[in-house]
């Protein structure tokens, strides 16, 4: 526990995790409101409301790599390990802040979403009652802590800030899109890279809502069942997180 309240001391006493939670919320929400306000010919659905999901969850990673790659910056994860040699605790314990953290702010960012799209077209039918309307909303938290343990893994690997942030969002918004022009094998390799799997996660089997595509989380043609999907994700955020505690146990702070 004490390690848990130093990691959470140390994450709130910089301004990039207020700021990054400013950024997603604004804008998940912002899109929200855009998207129930400008389009009135179709009224907002579950699926519409969370059109801004990607775009806080690109901020979630950055909050998440800049919360240890800071620490590298500075030398204060020397300090942390002097004074804590048990480097694995103490990464857990960022690792577990960090992830809560961001899953507060996707279930935040989520419900807020649908809240703001209901007071902006209140005749909408947005309640939270299916499976699928549960997944892609309360769904969000979880796939923003899995994303923010990814990201933190990568800044444990680089440990250079801009370096970190540019893998995590260039591996994110664009190799993963980007695969599937590769001839004959793109798309078969495109269903089991983790943030499209994620997808599936929050959007899959089935989504009733007949949304247009263009309207909240890409839809994701990947071969796993929705909580098989969540699982994959999860399990390979874990991954990476124990790649990155190897390492960092291996070479100098």
């Amino acid at each position: 526990m004490t390690l848990l309240a130093v990691e959470r001391i140390k994450l709130f006493t910089t301004r990039s995790p207020l700021w990054c939670t400013l950024v997603a919320l604004g804008v998940t929400i912002g899109f929200a409101a855009l998207i129930a306000g400008v389009d009135s010919d179709n009224p907002p659905t579950i699926a519409s409301s969370q059109f801004g999901y990607g775009f806080g969850l690109v901020v979630i990673m950055v909050m998440a790599a800049l919360a240890i790659t800071t620490e590298y910056r500075f030398g204060t994860i020397k300090a942390t390990f002097q004074a804590i040699p048990n480097r694995t605790a103490t990464l857990l314990a960022k690792t577990t802040v960090v992830a809560l953290f961001a899953a507060l702010i996707g279930e935040v960012s989520a419900f807020g979403s649908v809240a703001i799209s209901k007071l902006i077209k209140s005749g909408a039918d947005l309640g939270v009652n299916t499976a699928f309307e549960w997944r892609a909303t309360a769904g969000i938290g979880l796939v923003y802590a899995g994303a923010a343990v990814i990201a933190l893994a990568v800044g444990i690997l680089v440990r250079h800030s801009a370096g970190a942030v540019s893998l995590v969002l260039i591996y994110s918004q664009l190799v993963e899109s980007l695969v599937s022009l590769i001839p004959k094998v793109g798309d078969d390799i495109q269903q089991w890279m983790p943030f499209y799997v994620a997808n599936k996660f929050l959007t899959g089997d089935p989504d009733p809502t007949g949304r247009l595509v263009s309207e909240g989380p890409p839809p994701s043609n990947a071969v796993l069942s929705p909580w098989w999907a969540a699982a994959y994700f999860v399990g390979f955020a874990l991954v990476m997180l124990t790649i990155a505690l190897v390492v960092a146990n291996r070479r100098d702070a």
